[in-house]
């Protein structure tokens, strides 16, 4: 146990954030990217957690909600989505006239994985009464099941907006559920599901790393476990981790999301210090057990591809008409339900 102890500050001081780009990689990519997205009419939006490099040439760089609005009032011939195929798809069901592309086909999402659209109709046929509340980490099959899209930065709004009479069905991530329902005190069936990233955060190491950064504010994102969330200052979307971040008057925190935001954060809260959490790998341990945590999926794209992409018009996003029209309404009624001021939204 000792022995376990003491390398476990060790391995918190190794803990490094992915590198930037080196600028002679970078500066000549991203002429060629500019010149490619004014010869398209394209527009490049990137999720928070996408490399360095890839949000510093986007246009616009976001949260799912924050994408999602961009996406739906773009005027852009080509949508260039630098984050995983759920998202890319959604830019699609909102654009279905337009080329919507995405740097890697296989950049996917195990909370997507983890609802296959054929079971969520199965669970749904059990209870004609369910008003099924999902979360936008999904297929387009399993939007169009939906009654309405949530994301972790509108979630409950979103539930407090569903109707009394219904009972609620939140898919697929469960601890984001969980969350959500105490904020909102609506009893909801959770699907179980969740995000690998997400739930390699553990107690234990988190408040190893508060012992020793005592006047760091934790900052959590709701997809990480509940024994993780109740440590925090703040529980967020990561969109609102910024807006958190900007607006404290502490020059210290601890960041327990995908460690790719942080990029962001250094950049828009210059003179702030960010910490990034430990995750756990018990596949890992002991000689990685501790370390950022980092999407594989996200992380997939680079600025290469992106590059490439833009040059090939490929890998294209393509969907069935008919799921794009059922698809569509909930994500619509999603985007009006956020629009509402507060006190109108339920």
């Amino acid at each position: 146990m000792t022995d376990v102890e003491e390398a476990q500050p060790r391995a918190m001081d190794q803990l490094e954030l992915r590198k930037p780009m080196p600028r002679a990689q970078f500066d000549p990519l991203s002429r060629e990217i500019l010149a490619l997205k004014k010869k398209l009419n394209a527009v490049i939006l990137a999720h928070n957690y996408q490399v360095p490099e890839i949000q510093d040439v986007a246009d616009f760089v976001g949260d799912s909600l924050g994408l999602s609005q961009q996406a739906a009032k773009t005027s852009a011939d080509v949508i260039v989505f630098c984050g995983v195929h759920f998202m890319a798809e959604t830019a699609k069901i909102l654009n279905p006239q337009k080329i919507v592309v995405l740097p890697d086909k296989d950049a996917g999402c195990s909370l997507e994985a983890s609802c296959p659209a054929p079971k969520l109709a199965a669970l749904q046929a059990t209870n004609p009464n369910f008003y099924t509340v999902t979360y936008i980490n999904c297929s387009a099959e399993v939007k169009a099941l939906s009654d309405v899209i949530c994301t972790s930065g509108n979630a409950v709004k979103i539930v407090n907006a569903a109707p009394p009479d219904r009972d609620l069905l939140f898919v697929p991530d469960e601890n984001l559920g969980a969350w959500v329902m105490e904020q909102t005190g609506r009893p909801m069936t959770l699907w179980r599901g969740n995000c690998y990233a997400h739930v390699e955060f553990r107690r234990d190491n988190l408040l190893r790393l508060r012992a020793k950064f005592p006047d760091a504010k934790i900052v959590v994102h709701p997809e990480s476990l509940r024994e993780v969330r109740d440590l925090a200052d703040s529980v967020c979307s990561t969109e609102k981790m910024i807006d958190f971040c900007k607006s404290s008057p502490a020059r210290q925190f601890i960041i327990v999301t995908e460690s790719g935001i942080i990029h962001r954060l250094q950049k828009e809260c210059p003179g702030k210090e960010f910490l990034c959490a430990p995750a756990f790998d018990a596949l890992r341990a002991p000689t990685d057990n501790c370390r950022c945590s980092e999407c594989k999926f996200m992380k997939m794209n680079t600025l290469e591809k992106v590059r490439d992409c833009m040059v090939r018009l490929a890998p294209r996003i393509e969907l069935p008409d008919e799921i794009i029209r059922r698809a569509r309404a909930p994500i619509e009624r999603m985007l009006a339900i956020s629009a509402k001021p507060l006190e109108n939204a339920g």
